[in-house]
């Protein structure tokens, strides 16, 4: 269906220990950092006001490229790695053999980094450093993979290595960060979420059905001086048979692909699956692979299928998958998308352009691939999953839709997520009698908006927001409203309910039969949160 060639693409990078070594001591001497990286797009000037850091995530590079001409001398050792390494552009062998003085050209060309005619250095991979803070601090660390798009200048070879993308990093930002015996990392590629995992956990296993993605993550580890990550060749769970872990990280090679002749099937993002196939795969195969009360975390989309006049939802598929494999959970859809959107999505992601043939020949087969299997659309985001600790009842079982943007969490959403699930184990455990006994305050982030008509005494909608998590917003009655104003932890809530009931004048019960559900609520979303 593409006639467009396909870019050859190099073997996996090398991982000489001494070699790798030199690398990062001259990465290190050069200070290529994300700091000083991001110093070097200020150095263009007052007539340049093109951010060349934002031109760069829209995917144009000439504004960094300007900026790099202007850097001073002190500055050219890591402006050479920059143009090489980040925005994938040749580089003379001399300026290289100077940036790298421990690994040498030679050197490079033997780990697979560059590929030298004459004087010049042509780019095989992209390095870049990738900063980050979670709940054990700040970090920082050297990322390789593949050139993306913005250096082949044309549709990715299917073998790509994915290296830091939008999808990885709010992974990253979702994981709980308690500590861990073991993790299993499942579809590694570049490595990066075992890295992140190597930070609460004692031991961590990455697999990959990919050769290339294991030499990368190889690299990558070396590079940046993780140990105890293990890493082994295999498709799904077959690398762990019989094996258990406490915590599965999985950004999966979810995005559903038509099974047609010329469409690209990409390692790093399709496992050659029909459909969404692979994210039941992965869910169900997680309840074999978690130890009592382990949790996975995972990226994933559901499709949403008519069949005559009967739609089955996304969500609900998902949840069927998740209580026939007898675990626990928390689902969020975080956006949902029709079929043409979902194909614009993933065809430009893949390196294909709008307005060329073969864009259009794929766009055909994704629209005519989601018509034959009455694919409405497609839902897109989080899970967090967990298996029963033993003896004890299933109580996390939690699927809803936020479509709207995230609260700020400067360290990611992590430690937000295990709060709530702590939170909603307590309060999932309470009666009504317990539910009214107990005591919440409302957290710290939580403000109310009013709106009243003009002149109006009483505000016709009270909305409750949420400043970080999920960014909730709740449409709160006066009742709720006075409850979460209140709600200090001293009183128990039976006490605030039947106080405000009587300022209200209203049936206490009734009131309390409105405001223990909503409370459970607020509280499974951390707008409340129970006090011991």
């Amino acid at each position: 269906m593409s006639s467009e060639p396909e870019r050859p693409i190099g073997s996996a990078p090398g991982s000489d220990p001494e070699a790798v070594d030199a690398l990062a001591a001259d990465l290190a001497a050069a200070g290529f950092t994300v700091a000083a990286v991001e110093a070097l797009w200020g150095r263009g000037g007052a007539a340049d006001a093109t951010d060349p850091g934002a031109a760069l995530r829209r995917g144009h590079r000439v504004p960094a490229l300007r900026a790099l001409e202007h850097v001073a001398p002190g500055e050219r050792t890591l402006a050479t790695l920059v143009r090489c390494f980040v925005l994938g552009m040749p580089v003379a062998s001399a300026a290289l053999a100077t940036a790298l003085p421990w690994l040498g050209v030679a050197g490079a060309e033997r780990l697979g980094l560059v590929a030298v005619e004459r004087d010049r250095a042509e780019p095989r991979i992209d390095l870049r450093p990738y900063a980050f803070a979670d709940a054990v601090g700040e970090g920082e660390w050297w990322i390789a993979s593949d050139p993306g798009e913005l250096a082949t200048g044309g549709a990715l070879p299917e073998a790509h290595v994915l290296g830091i993308g939008g999808a990885s990093t709010t992974l990253s930002r979702l994981l709980v960060q308690r500590p861990a015996r073991a993790t299993l990392d499942l579809g590694t590629g570049c490595g990066i979420q075992a890295m992140h995992a190597s930070r609460f956990s004692d031991r961590v296993v990455a697999t990959d059905v990919s050769e290339r993605a294991l030499g990368f993550a190889r690299l990558n580890l070396r590079l940046n001086r993780i140990g105890d990550v293990e890493l082994r060749l295999g498709s799904l769970y077959e690398p762990v048979d019989g094996e258990r872990f406490d915590r599965i990280v999985s950004n999966p090679p979810f995005v559903i692909t038509p099974r047609r002749e010329g469409v690209p099937s990409y390692e790093y993002r399709d496992a050659g699956m029909v459909g969404d196939g692979l994210v039941e795969a992965v869910l169900r195969g997680a309840a074999r692979h978690l130890e009592p009360g382990g949790i996975a975390q995972l990226l994933g989309n559901w499709e949403y299928r008519r069949h005559g006049d009967d739609l089955a939802d996304g969500l609900e598929r998902v949840t069927g998958w998740l209580d026939g494999a007898g675990l626990e959970y928390w689902v969020v859809e975080r956006e949902r998308q029709d079929p043409g959107e979902y194909a614009e999505t993933w065809i430009r992601d893949g390196g294909t352009r709008p307005g060329t043939p073969e864009f259009e020949a794929l766009y055909g087969a994704w629209l005519d691939d989601f018509a034959d299997r009455g694919v409405e659309s497609v839902g897109f985001g989080y899970l967090l999953l967990r298996a029963p600790s033993a003896g004890e009842p299933r109580r996390l079982a939690r699927a809803e839709r936020l479509h709207g943007p995230l609260g700020d969490m400067p360290g990611g959403l992590g430690r937000h997520l295990a709060d709530c699930v702590a939170a909603m184990d307590r309060i999932a455990a309470l009666d009504d009698d317990g539910l009214r006994a107990a005591r919440v305050a409302v957290a710290d982030d939580v403000t109310e908006e009013r709106h009243h008509w003009p002149g109006a005494e009483q505000p016709t909608v009270i909305l409750l927001r949420q400043g970080g998590g999920l960014g909730r917003t709740v449409d709160a009655g006066t009742g709720l409203a006075a409850l979460v104003g209140a709600a200090d932890g001293e009183l128990p809530l039976g006490v605030l309910s039947d106080a405000i009931a009587q300022l209200l004048e209203v049936d206490p019960a009734e009131l309390w039969d409105e405001l223990g559900p909503a409370v459970r609520e607020l509280v499974a979303g951390g707008m409340l949160r129970p006090v011991d």
